[in-house]
């Protein structure tokens, strides 16, 4: 997207200031766009003569009239805000006021669009603005498929455990409800989440702060009330005050809201899926939000309501009902991205015009493609299912501003089904090209990067800048943002098709508690430029003429105002600022030629691939001599059209153009019929200079010249400047820098060399200076490899940097002073750049250690220059493969899932699992899929991960996120997607990685030696050289010591790290990890050593007859038996208690027996009469400890054994089990006690005298304190195991936060996923207190620990 940071992921938008974009850090792999880049315009003059169809750029003198000399006023700075102006769209509505965008409908895929943002309500003749809002994402699912009826009262039992009341005015034939909940901080951004939790913690630190000044009102009373506590009563009262206060301070401390949960309800009144929220959690106000309150809702499309979420929140939703009212999608947008977007596009504010969009009478449909979840990301979920919208809903243009670097350009999934729609269904897509300048080749996918998109760049006018963005000089004349992309592609394709406004200030949702803000990116270009279209299709179709994307495409390309007076301003601009109302000519006049598209293909001459979409000769060998390229030009029809009407009589003669022919050869003329031709071209670069070269051949109709070029065949040429001197460093003095101005350098990295350390010296200016730094490299089947710097000078000073290069590649170094950046400043900044070329060659990039004891020999030299050898080598992650141990495959059954083609698209959810010893930092990995989201033939991914709880610790999709997991036991369940079951099948048993992160400690550090032997022998510790070039050195890093490997590194897992040989002149001495020339190591781990320890010595003789162990064997056999017995019902219970009786008489006092009895009984659930159940208990305790000589087992426990003496130890063990067998037993009849006392309490409290209850309830009490005392003889009863008893006593005897704090202890000393009882205790605990506010909270939390279901994905 191209304004919200996500996941480490920056889409397109630069930032939400008004210019002064964040300073930048090298992206990730994942990283999209970065912040917003651009060029400065020199004065524009049309080079080209050939006939009319060329609209002329403005002369110099032009723009001093139109642009340069004026004053803003109220109403041009209005204009400004929302720029319309520059691609004439002003002048087109002025002319053409019915042809606003009105009978338009324009698809938004993006963050979700606010219905209730200004502006976005109706269109210029009254119709509604948004015809419908879809969460594609999924993000908003809510699994509504319990169904519940209600009582005669009207109340049904909510999903999330509270009791709800439905109006009696609601019909519903069935009388069945839907129920379902959602904890609402799911549904909401980051940025309104945030203003949330800031406020209700105020709320919540007040409440929490008038109970502790009670509480400690309480203690002073008990301090004054009492001076000197002595009575052990009195010390365990007075300790109990003071930990309230204790509980209460660290509640506070640990404060972490998760938000509130609303309940759903969904139900069929006959006609409609209906919906309503009880949001009573979520107001402020008791009373408010009541279920039976709430105004239901229907999908948005049939009657277009939509609710708001309090007026603390401010934040509009809207819902969608799907597989028959067992999903419903709560609809919210995931940044105010999207509502900018489309507040640009067609925003009307029928009070102040000014600010209207491009196209206010154009309609919207809301496709959100940013999951919430992920923080506003696109997914192939979203991206699909909104494509599958824009087809149903009959739309005319798609809007989409996100994207990213690829792989591979117009190739994948994504883009195979963007074709069939603009193709098939005559879609215009309009896409923004990414915000990754201002280096060449950075547009992105897919707006830059493919064919049937159109891709835009941003632009900035001297309106804009002294308006919208509140620059006290503004420029001269219009330019290009810094950070704005570059093309070409990297097949060579021109990247950029037009360039549109990139900011404006435009409409917000009401979260944001504003109504309009300024965004600046291609972002925002894009919807001006898709706006822009929208007028022409409504003017095309209130005069009749077909819509084809293929025409309006040319008219936008062939009439766009050209932006820069130099051939290569195209890679920069495109073909220049579109103009609406002289596109909408160029196609009435030609609204009688072919609806055709010319699909190009170039490759090498001899060579049937790769094939390209142009030349791009980057590489110093591709410079060295002419080259032969044959082209292909396919006309493209859309699939409707008529073989005999249209596909036969098709014929053109086509003369073609050379921009240079000195440089590009082509033909003259070429007659082209519907299969198409191929001719030659000869490109000669060896007498261009150095430097950026940009050319083309384009086709012209010989009989209708002013149509303009009909196709275009890009040649772009690098011609880079070779580094001779040695050491090779390549120096760039004196190149003199204004606002804007952009300096490109492109150079032959020398072979050898693996990294560069560069010198920026700036000087000769007063006011500070912001500068943008980009290289890029360009490698077969990679992303650009490029390293980013945006670095800001206060003063003269000078920067250094160091980044990885790729020896042998040419490298472009663009260095750009930011376009606003030292304006009303007339010095020109100086800059003197220096690159340094380090390198040292090794035999194998990537080392792998097979599990073996060998090192691995490594070849070292230095072609470049001589290199200090410092060698360093960390191991600082562990990969544990796993493989799914559940698959399913099914088919997906909503519409919002079924292709434009029909096709129905499948899901297959792969399901693994995770164990943890301790507490981790993990990180899924899955090879096959990771990292790609638009250059792949896979559909979607997304995953979990949750534990046995259901609670979910992370979910992510091709870009995984690490997350930090405590100890225990997980499941990750992968969910992929697309219509081809084959592929899916293929998938089922699909290995993925667990990725930990090591602790400090746990990281191995790598050892070198100059000898093989060195490993085992301990000599020959290699440290570090100096490298001579063209001499190599060779030394052998050790694999890691079997002791130091991590605990729980089982056969198979990967340790990995990095492995570096170089110093940074600048770097001290480390391990390694900040070098920008590291390489990926890996040690497999190999099967572990046997344990021969456990084969030394032999058993102990035993001193038993042979018919004593005989009679043993049997006896451990019967009670065996006994425990594999089931009792689910009375009669499987008769029999285990028959055979129990026989046991207890056959083998009477022995504890094993009686234990494994005890076990039986408190196994059993379904009980129907507990009281009974409870003296069983009681009755099978007491038997097991009267079964224990207490005295003597005393005794031997406080005796120490010899650990040598095996006869011993085995005497300890059982012992040992002995002694705990005695404690489950006294700890359990202690539980007894207690629930006998609670059901006897209630019962008597109805039956018996009050002083008969008050002398048996002293009795119990005995009971149960005579029961502890023993307890605690042998265990530590404030354990985790034991520590309920404990809780239980405190709170009989009234000390409430006594028993919290030892609640808590035991919460916090099990290792176990959490334990529901434990919660629900402590939240008792806590209302008998009468917290209310703690007690609110820890139920919100109750639903985060405990939700009732896994979420959808």
């Amino acid at each position: 997207m191209q304004s919200a940071v996500l996941k480490g992921k920056i889409p397109s938008l630069t930032s939400t200031r008004p210019f002064s974009p964040a300073p930048k850090s090298p992206p990730p792999p994942s990283l999209f766009y970065k912040f917003s880049r651009g060029e400065r315009e020199s004065d524009r003059t049309c080079r080209s003569s050939q006939g009319s169809w060329r609209t002329r750029a403005m002369r110099s003198t032009e723009k001093s009239d139109s642009l340069r000399n004026f004053k803003l006023s109220e109403s041009s700075f209005l204009a400004s805000l929302m720029p319309k102006k520059e691609i004439g769209a002003d002048r087109f509505i002025e002319a053409n006021p019915e042809h606003d965008g009105r009978g338009v409908i324009i698809a938004i895929f993006d963050s979700g669009v606010d219905p209730a943002a200004a502006g976005l309500q109706v269109t210029s003749d009254g119709k509604p603005k948004v015809l419908d809002v879809l969460d594609c994402t999924g993000s908003g699912d809510v699994e509504t498929s319990t169904v519940v009826k209600a009582d005669a009262d009207g109340h049904i039992h909510g999903a999330s455990g509270a009791t709800l009341v439905v109006n009696s005015s609601w019909k519903n034939p069935s009388g069945e409800w839907h129920v379902g909940y959602k904890l609402v901080y799911e549904l909401f951004t980051n940025t309104l989440t945030s203003r949330l939790k800031e406020e209700r913690k105020k709320k919540w630190d007040e409440k929490n702060q008038g109970a502790i000044a009670e509480a400690l009102m309480n203690l002073d009373e008990f301090d004054q009330k009492h001076v000197k506590v002595e009575d052990p009563k009195l010390k365990r009262i007075r300790e109990d005050l003071q930990n309230r206060i204790d509980f209460l301070r660290k509640e506070a401390d640990s404060y972490d809201d998760k938000g509130p949960v609303i309940d759903v309800v969904v139900w069929n009144d006959g006609e409609f899926w209906r919906v309503a929220l009880d949001t009573q959690n979520i107001e402020d106000e008791p009373g408010r939000g009541k279920l039976a309150d709430f105004a239901p809702l229907t999908n948005y499309r049939i009657e277009r309501k939509f609710g708001v979420f309090s007026k603390l929140y401010a934040c509009t939703f809207v819902t969608n009902v799907y597989e028959d009212g067992n999903i419903v999608s709560i609809v919210t947008d995931c940044s105010s991205h999207g509502t900018h977007v489309a507040g640009i596009a067609t925003a009307f504010h029928p009070q102040e015009p000014l600010l209207n969009g491009v196209a206010p009478g154009a309609q919207i449909i809301s496709c959100k493609i940013g999951d919430t979840r992920l923080g506003s990301m696109e997914t192939g979920t979203g991206l699909i299912r909104a494509l599958i919208a824009a087809v149903e809903h009959k739309c005319d243009l798609i809007n989409m501003s996100y994207g990213e670097p690829t792989l591979l350009p117009d190739y994948g999934r994504f883009i195979d089904l963007i074709n069939e729609v603009v193709n098939k269904h005559r879609l215009i897509f309009v896409s923004s090209a990414g915000n990754n300048g201002p280096a060449l080749s950075t547009v992105g996918a897919p707006g830059g990067t493919t064919s049937s998109i159109i891709g835009v760049g941003a632009y900035v006018s001297p309106m804009m800048a002294a308006g919208a963005h509140c620059l006290v000089e503004p420029p001269d004349e219009g330019l290009q943002y810094t950070w704005s992309s570059r093309g070409p592609t990297a097949d060579g394709d021109l990247g950029v098709s037009i360039s549109a406004p990139g900011g404006a200030v435009a409409p917000v949702p009401t979260w944001m508690l504003q109504c309009r803000k300024l965004m600046n990116g291609t972002s925002m270009a894009s919807p001006s430029a898709c706006g822009g279209v929208a007028l022409i299709l409504s003017a095309m179709k209130a005069e009749g003429i077909p819509v084809s994307p293929y025409s309006v495409r040319r008219a936008l390309e062939n009439t766009a105002t050209p932006i820069g007076s130099l051939p290569e301003d195209k890679l920069t601009a495109g073909m220049g600022l579109m103009q609406v109302d002289k596109a909408l000519e160029y196609i009435r006049q030609s609204r009688d030629t072919p609806c055709v598209w010319y699909d190009v293909k170039v490759n090498l001459s001899g060579k049937a691939t790769p094939t390209f979409r142009g030349i791009y000769l980057r590489e110093a060998s591709a410079c060295q001599q002419p080259t032969e390229w044959t082209v292909q030009v396919q006309p493209k029809f859309h699939e409707d059209a008529s073989n005999l009407d249209q596909l036969v009589p098709f014929e053109e003669c086509i003369e073609l153009h050379s921009s240079d022919k000195t440089v590009i050869r082509p033909p003259e003329y070429l007659l082209l019929t519907h299969n198409g031709r191929t001719f030659n071209i000869i490109v000669d670069p060896t007498k261009l200079k150095d430097g950026l070269h940009y050319h083309e051949v384009y086709g012209v109709d010989c009989k209708a010249p002013w149509r303009g070029p009909l196709f275009r065949i890009p040649v772009t040429i690098t011609k880079p400047v070779p580094v001779k001197n040695q050491p090779p460093v390549a120096s760039f003095s004196g190149m003199q820098f204004s606002a804007g101005h952009i300096e490109r350098r492109y150079i032959e990295v020398p072979r050898g060399t693996t990294w560069v350390e560069a010198t920026m010296r700036v000087s000769g200016f007063e006011t500070s200076r912001m500068f943008y730094v980009d290289a890029l490299q360009l490698s077969p089947l990679k992303r650009p490899m490029k390293w980013e710097s945006v670095v800001t000078f206060s003063f003269a000073s000078v920067k250094t940097f160091a980044f990885q290069v790729e020896g042998g590649q040419t490298m472009e170094l663009a260095i750009a002073q930011f376009w606003s950046s030292g304006r009303g400043s007339q010095e020109t900044t100086t800059v003197d750049f220096e690159v340094e070329f380090h390198g040292i060659s090794v035999n194998n990039e990537e080392i792998i250690f097979d599990g073996s004891d060998a090192p691995v020999r490594i070849d070292v030299g230095s072609l470049l220059s001589s290199e200090k050898l410092v060698p360093s080598a960390v191991l600082r992650k562990v990969r544990v493969p796993q493989r799914p141990f559940e698959s399913k495959l099914r088919t997906l059954s909503t519409n919002r899932d079924r292709l434009p083609s029909g096709k129905q698209i499948l899901g297959l959810t792969l399901t693994y699992k995770i164990k943890l010893e301790e507490s981790a930092e993990i990180t899924p990995h899955l090879p096959l899929l990771n990292n790609r989201i638009y250059d792949t033939k896979f559909e979607s991914q997304f995953y979990m991960i949750s534990d046995s709880n259901k609670r979910v610790h992370s979910l992510g999709d091709v870009y995984p996120n690490s997350t930090k997991l405590p100890k225990g036991e997980y499941t990750l369940m992968l969910y992929l997607r697309h219509d081809d079951v084959q592929l899916l099948e293929k998938m089922k048993s699909m290995v993925l990685f667990i990725e930990r992160t090591l602790e400090d400690k746990e990281v191995i550090r790598l050892s070198f030696f100059s000898q093989p032997d060195g490993p085992t022998t301990g000599n020959s510790s290699y440290k570090q050289s100096v490298l001579i070039p063209g001499l190599k050195e060779a030394f052998y890093v050790a694999p890691p010591n079997k002791d130091k490997l991590p605990k729980n590194c089982s056969e198979g897992t990967v340790l990995v790290g990095e492995i570096s040989y170089g110093k940074l002149s600048s770097m001290e001495q480390g391990d390694g990890k900040d070098h920008p020339a590291s390489y990926q190591i890996c040690y497999v781990v190999p099967p572990n050593k046997l344990d021969h320890d456990k084969e030394k010595g032999s058993p102990v003789a035993s001193t038993k007859s042979l018919a004593d162990r005989l009679e043993e064997e049997v006896r451990d056999a019967k009670i065996k038996f006994l425990t594999s017995l089931r009792q689910n019902n009375n009669e499987e219970r008769l029999e285990w208690e028959k055979l129990s009786v026989s046991l207890k008489t056959e083998y009477a006092k022995h504890t094993p027996l009686l234990a494994k009895i005890l076990d039986g009984l408190l196994s059993r659930n379904k009980l129907e009469d507990k009281a009974s159940y409870y003296k069983q208990v009681i009755n099978a305790a007491n038997e097991v400890v009267d079964s224990v000589d207490r005295d003597e087992l005393a005794k031997y426990l406080s005796q120490k054994s010899d650990p040598e003496d095996d006869e011993a130890e085995k005497i300890k063990k059982q012992k040992e089990t002995t002694r705990d067998q005695l404690a489950d037993a006294l700890y359990q009849k202690g539980l007894a006690l207690a629930e006998l006392e609670s059901l006897k309490g209630e019962r008597e409290a109805a039956e018996s005298s009050k002083e008969e209850g008050a002398v048996d309830a002293h009795l119990k009490d005995n009971l149960f304190e005579e029961n502890y005392k023993e307890l605690r003889k042998w265990i530590d009863v404030k354990s985790s195991k034991y520590g309920m008893l404990s809780v239980i006593r405190e709170r009989r005897s009234g000390r409430l936060g006594t028993a919290l704090k030892v609640l808590n202890g035991i919460i916090q000393d099990d290792g176990d996923s959490p334990k529901k009882k434990l919660y629900e205790l402590k939240l008792s605990l806590i209302d008998e207190i009468g917290w209310a506010h703690v007690a609110s909270y820890e139920r919100q939390w109750m639903h985060v620990r405990f939700p009732a279901s896994l979420p959808l994905f």
